[in-house]
């Protein structure tokens, strides 16, 4: 992209050690822009954000970072939107705390879009990553646009699904641009990036860190209408993003769970506090009163009359292992559509394993 006039102001504050987005904010206030402030003397800047700090501002190490960001932002697809940017996000503008800066790889127009975050645990059970999927599916078909964290389990199948429904998605990450972690989800990355966006607010070359991912989460939930948490752990980052969501005014729904299950107990516990309790993604739709274009209008579609799967099931019932054994399906494929067909209402799971198609 052309590169604005600004960016290597903010990358030279952004290089910095240590300066968050409350000295940020005070720097603005007091110089205006952040031209001004990089202009400032060092005596006159550590006043506000201490001497080291105001030294680091002028420093060799500033300067390699600045060359640095300005060579990752010559790629077409390579952003830096300042909170004083048009372009900022105002949803997360709004919110306490929100980063002076955001690297992003894609489009940045997507984060302008209706956004619906999915989270849960990295450990995620096959039914949690399944259910995962699904929702973000029927989600994003219905014309919201999937945001998580990038992680494995529930946030890889929450991308996965919100890809395949509306075609795009919105990856928060907790390391620079340049970087993909964990890296087994580097395809995955590549195709947010060219389809949706990959979001950061920390600098070209940041490796990964652990308190960079808690937050991260301020971040995904500032830019969404709601979170939804599908697994959790008692002591989970999904338990956090929540929390935060809560604190900016943002709906909090949960999927229940097994009793026996311990990736359950955090969505329980949030369903006590007064988050809603979620059983199909028509039910995040209602409490959002999420009004769909025209072009989306019917959220359950009727399937088409030479839909393999739903053709199967024209004539009843019939179980698990049978559809299985006629579809021709793999376990895992026919299990992930009966579940989305499920949320939508096109089928009913009867007891045996067995499936009733309902129109």
């Amino acid at each position: 992209m052309p590169i604005n006039a600004d960016s290597e102001f903010w990358l030279r504050l952004e290089a910095v050690p240590g300066l968050g987005p409350e000295a940020a904010t005070r720097l603005l206030e007091a110089f205006d822009t952040v031209g001004a402030i990089c202009a400032a003397s060092v005596s006159q800047l550590s006043a506000l954000i201490g001497p080291a700090r105001a030294a680091a501002l002028h420093s060799a190490e500033a300067d390699a970072s600045v060359r640095t960001g300005l060579a990752w932002l010559a790629a077409t697809d390579a952003h830096l939107i300042a909170i004083t940017d048009p372009e900022y996000p105002e949803a997360l503008q709004q919110c306490a705390g929100a980063p002076p800066w955001l690297y992003i790889k894609g489009d940045p127009a997507v984060l302008t879009r209706p956004l619906l975050a999915i989270v849960g645990s990295r450990n995620a059970s096959v039914q949690g990553q399944r259910d995962a999927d699904a929702f973000a599916e029927t989600l994003s078909s219905a014309g919201l646009t999937i945001v998580s964290g990038l992680a494995e389990g529930v946030d890889t199948a929450a991308h996965r699904g919100g890809l395949r429904g509306n075609g795009s998605g919105v990856a928060i990450v907790g390391t620079g641009l340049d970087r993909v972690y964990p890296a087994k989800n580097r395809d995955l990355a590549h195709q947010l990036a060219q389809r949706g966006a990959i979001v950061s607010e920390f600098a070209i070359g940041t490796p990964p860190r652990p308190g960079h991912f808690p937050r991260r989460n301020r971040i995904i939930s500032g830019l969404a209408l709601g979170v939804l948490v599908v697994e959790a752990a008692m002591e989970s980052g999904s338990l956090i993003t929540a929390r935060l969501a809560g604190e900016q005014g943002r709906e909090v729904f949960a999927l229940p769970g097994s009793i026996h299950n311990p990736l359950a107990r955090g969505c329980h516990r949030l369903i006590r506090d007064g988050a809603k309790l979620v059983e199909s993604a028509n039910d995040i739709l209602e409490e959002l009163r999420f009004i769909l274009p025209p072009s989306r209008a019917a959220l359950t579609p009727v399937p088409a009359p030479d839909s393999p799967l739903m053709a199967l099931l024209t004539g009843g019932t019939m179980s698990f292992d049978t559809l299985l054994a006629q579809s021709g399906l793999t376990v895992d494929t026919l299990s992930a559509m009966l579940l989305t067909h499920e949320l939508e209402g096109r089928v009913a799971r009867l007891p045996g394993d067995v499936f009733q198609r309902l129109y």
